[in-house]
């Protein structure tokens, strides 16, 4: 299993601190605590490295017009809303919701190039609810196809999630099949589409990042 790059930093430092904590009871503790406290660290260690797991997945289909999902997890939002910071006009809001189960590695959901990118301080209530899309910290990113359309994208931290990885640099062309950034433990991410998009996930339904189509652009 290939680890992300985000996570190699904190892995280390996290099987470091778990095996001086587990020499250290050892010789401290109580010896019928032992077996039961390495289990427990044994289990967190493993949780930090699942959620660090970074499969390779390529989407081979037609990329035309198709907006692929830009993470893995649940749809949470599916309606129109009006977005205020870039757009300042109605959307179509798709949201995906990320658990902590859920590879937490973003893609590029359309082909295009970069036009906007910028970075909010904010809050972190939990992910899934309605106004953590604009009061939450969150990244955002635009980018426009070759007809002119324009897509957004936006990562929010959720209320564990305390750092958002974006690469996308303003300026630069993008495809589908590529990273758009990392959000380190529980988060969600938005997508903004024109009012004209072919919706084609339901409300809780699971998509697959970087694999399953999630609407069909004009």
């Amino acid at each position: 299993m290939k680890i992300h790059k985000e996570g190699r930093k904190i892995i280390f430092v996290a099987f470091v601190l778990l095996s001086l904590l587990n020499i250290g009871l050892y010789f401290f503790a109580y010896r019928a605590l032992i077996f039961g406290l390495m289990a427990v660290s044994i289990i967190l260690f493993l949780a930090v490295v699942n959620f660090f797991r970074s499969p390779r997945y390529v989407y081979t289909g037609q990329t035309d017009k198709v907006v692929v999902a830009p993470a893995n997890g649940k749809v949470v939002v599916i309606e129109e809303a009006f977005e205020t910071e870039y757009f300042h006009e109605k959307r179509l809001q798709i949201s995906i919701f990320m658990g902590l189960t859920d590879v937490h590695v973003n893609w590029i959901p359309v082909d295009g190039k970069i036009i906007h990118c910028s970075h909010q301080d904010g809050r972190f209530r939990a992910a899934y609810l309605p106004k953590s899309s604009t009061e939450n910290e969150r990244s955002t990113v635009v980018i426009e196809r070759t007809n002119g359309d324009k897509i957004m994208v936006r990562q929010i931290a959720g209320a564990m999630a305390k750092r958002i990885v974006t690469y996308a640099k303003e300026g630069n062309d993008c495809h589908i099949n590529q990273q758009l950034g990392f959000i380190k433990f529980g988060s969600r991410v938005d997508l903004f589409l024109p009012l004209d998009a072919q919706i084609d996930v339901e409300l809780d339904q699971r998509v697959g990042g970087n694999r399953d189509v999630i609407a069909y652009l004009q």
